[in-house]
């Protein structure tokens, strides 16, 4: 059943500090208002980072901390806090599943977001995936097969029914402003929507890999014009773009949970410029890229150093000097 949530004091609690002496990959309250991300900063590079956090750029990472208290490792791998996350079984119906999580996002989840703030970009929260706390200290999310409306200490939730059903629970109608030309259509508002608790289960762990694979990235020394971790629900992937776009090595790096051209979840770069062809790593066949497909690392032990080895060798490719 969906809690009262504010990750940071769990993990702090968990750990034995206090909240502001920790980071972690979930959105946190209180609210932030600072534009233009309106959110908090998971990885806090340039400096800001906290005594304990989930990426190299804090002081003492949560691997540290596991390395102090051993017995804290199972909410940390369970958070995506430390880099030995493993993933369920892909589940039969993973497609439809997705796809139907994928109206929720744009239509009813980021629009809420977009409604009061004029943002609609979404981040993993366990369970699946929300907004970032707005407005009163406010967070739409999917927990599970639930959509859970928090605000300030007050939490109303209830099954994943239908569009229109989830709407009317958080407040908005179902709109399509944050969709894409590859998002599935809106369709009837009142059909049941066929999300069961295995393609949950595999989008919390895709997102929360995500997540922690993507904000380490964030911290790479050196590089130019490091933007926010988002999951942008019109393509319903988790993606940051990082690098100078006028030297040619700016790119997009994502991780898609699946799409028409790729039906299984798998890791992108999208260069911002033309690269070459005769490469052997950019071996993207619907656009101009590099992607690794989860039937190559999804069954691995550390699939997370597969994923940072990955990422690392397009940055490199990318940015010779």
């Amino acid at each position: 059943m969906p809690q009262h949530r504010n990750p940071r004091q769990e993990a702090a609690e968990i750990a034995g500090l206090n909240a502001d002496d920790v980071r972690v990959l979930e959105p946190s309250p209180p609210a932030i208002d600072e534009a233009p991300f309106f959110a908090d900063d998971p990885a806090a590079v340039n400096g800001t980072a906290g005594p304990v956090g989930p990426t190299s750029a804090a002081a003492t990472s949560w691997s540290m901390m596991v390395a102090q208290k051993p017995e804290i490792a199972p909410f940390c791998r369970e958070h995506w806090l430390i880099d030995d996350g493993t993933f369920p079984a892909l589940p039969k119906n993973y497609v439809e599943g997705r796809s139907e999580a994928h109206r929720l996002a744009y239509s009813v989840v980021a629009e809420a977001r977009r409604l009061k703030i004029g943002k609609f970009g979404l981040r993993w929260t366990k369970g699946g995936f929300g907004t970032p706390f707005f407005g009163a200290d406010s967070q739409i999310r999917i927990e599970g097969t639930n959509v859970v409306v928090q605000t300030k200490d007050e939490i109303s939730f209830a099954p994943i029914t239908t569009l229109a059903a989830a709407a009317e629970l958080v407040g908005v109608a179902p709109g399509t402003d944050a969709a894409e030309e590859d998002s599935p259509p809106l369709g009837d508002l009142d059909r049941h929507l066929n999300v069961d608790e295995h393609t949950m289960a595999f989008l919390d762990s895709w997102f929360g890999f995500a997540w922690s694979v993507l904000e380490e990235l964030r911290t790479i020394e050196g590089a130019a014009d490091v933007g926010r971790t988002q999951l942008w629900p019109g393509h319903f992937d988790p993606a940051v773009e990082i690098g100078d776009a006028d030297g040619g090595g700016r790119a997009t790096y994502g991780a898609s949970p699946g799409d028409d051209a790729h039906p299984q979840p798998y890791l992108y770069v999208g260069p911002w410029a033309d690269v070459d062809p005769d490469e052997s790593f950019w071996n993207a066949s619907s656009f101009s890229g590099a992607t690794l497909g989860f039937e190559i690392f999804g069954s691995s032990d550390h699939p997370a150093a597969e994923a940072h080895a990955f990422f690392a060798t397009a940055y490199a490719l990318l940015n010779p000097d």
